[in-house]
């Protein structure tokens, strides 16, 4: 091990991509309807990952071993897919957020009581 080894960063942390993912994610499209992918590049922190997005808004997200196998898993299961660099996030997701944060904060204020 070299001087300054334990400075470096490493790409990538966590555990690699799995059959456990492309369950929940399969699992998770087929309870929903209205489900698109949006495929989130690899970056220094986090591997390639597919976000599920449904009608409502609620969404789920799992590590893939790369873009190709995100498009190549909707391809599969018919779901339209997109990139999250190119197109964004869906303005379903962050309205599904803010109604998520509005009903803890009603459920802790209730909690207090």
């Amino acid at each position: 091990m070299g001087l300054f080894d334990r400075f470096r960063r490493r790409r990538g942390t966590g555990r690699p991509a799995d059959s456990r993912d492309s369950d929940h994610l399969r699992a998770w499209a087929q309870q929903r309807h209205g489900v698109e992918a949006f495929v989130e590049p690899r970056t220094t922190v986090t591997e390639t990952t597919v976000l599920l997005v449904a009608h409502d808004g609620e969404w789920t997200r799992r590590r893939v071993s790369g873009p190709e196998a995100a498009f190549r898993f909707a391809r599969k299961h018919g779901l339209p897919c997109y990139e999250v660099a190119k197109l964004g996030y869906p303005q379903r997701m962050r309205d599904y957020q803010a109604r998520q944060r509005v009903l803890r904060d009603r459920e802790r204020r209730r909690d207090l009581r």
